[in-house]
Formats: C-alpha cells, structure tokens, sequence
C-alpha cells in the first residue's frame, strides 16, 4: 500500500471510529466510549508521523471532516459533562459539586 492510500486509510478509520464514538456518547455506552478513546490514540500515533505537505485534496477533505466530527463530538461530551454536575449539584444541594472542598478556619491571623 502506497503511503499516500495508508494515511487515506487511516483517516477513514479515523472517521469510522469518531462516528461510533458519537453513538456511544448519545448512548452514554462507557466501554464504547473507553474503546474509542484508545483507538483515537492509537490513530493519532499513525498519523502523527504523516507528512502534513504530502496531503492530496481527498486526504485534507477527509481530515476537514475529521476535525468537525471530533469538535463536535466534544461539544458532546461537554454537554454531557455539564448535565452530569447540574444533577449532582441537585442532588448534593451544592451548585459545584466539583468545586474545592471549603477551607477551614485554622485560626491563624494574617498580619
């Protein structure tokens, strides 16, 4: 295989994966979304070593839709990360549940 066609191969992975990663976010699947995540990584690895001026028209389309699957997958994920903390602040009676625990009053003075 030409490294022309593997990297265009790589990238229909890519898009592939991103895709199911989609899926599995909507579905809130956590092992699809464990899975996906290492996958990523690994094609991240592949592509990493890719000459970026070597990219032909269909291999910089495939990227463009790579890249606006991927940010949209993360606005996803931030919307669901954002559900996830209102609901546990209802829960807790806390509005930031991830917020630092509060400070102690040690009874140290500040000069």
């Amino acid at each position: 295989m030409t490294r022309k066609k593997d990297t265009l191969a790589t990238l229909q992975q890519m898009l592939a994966l991103l895709q199911g990663e989609r899926q599995a976010l909507a579905a809130l699947d956590l092992d699809r979304i464990v899975t996906c995540t290492n996958s990523k990584m690994d094609l991240c690895a592949k592509l990493e070593a890719v000459d970026q001026a070597s990219l032909d028209e269909e291999c910089l389309g495939v990227l463009d839709a790579v890249r606006r699957l991927n940010e949209i997958n993360r606005r996803l994920r931030n919307l669901i990360a954002s559900n996830v903390q209102n609901r546990l602040g209802a829960l807790s009676g806390n509005s930031q549940p991830y917020a630092a625990l509060p400070r102690q009053n040690m009874g140290v003075a500040l000069a």
